[in-house]
């Protein structure tokens, strides 16, 4: 939130909509993010790599193990994320400037 507030004044961008638009959630979607990040963390893992297992004993190491596998790979995913459908975005505004007629 506070990176999105910075870059709104940076690019001189309307403050209203950037904080109502960095706060849209959709709880169907938080398992598929929850179960993607955690994916997504295997990748800097390496030999240290969870698998989800809902059949093992909870430990304070595998809490561990698993939160950092699942912040590295949301952080991962956010910047995957947001760097795609920023361009996106970008991409259909140039588009629909470009085909909007003047006057």
């Amino acid at each position: 939130m506070l990176i999105a507030i910075f870059l709104a004044f940076l690019f001189r961008l309307n403050k209203a909509l950037v904080i109502i638009a960095a706060n849209i959630s959709i709880p169907p979607m938080i398992p598929l993010v929850l179960f993607l990040s955690h994916l997504t963390g295997r990748l800097w893992m390496g030999e240290e790599a969870q698998s989800i297992s809902f059949s093992d004993e909870i430990t304070l190491d595998l809490i561990h193990n698993n939160f950092v596998q699942y912040l590295w790979g949301a952080i991962t995913l956010a910047l995957v994320a947001a760097v795609f459908f920023g361009c996106l975005t970008y991409g259909l505004l140039k588009l629909l400037k470009s085909t909007r007629p003047k006057g």
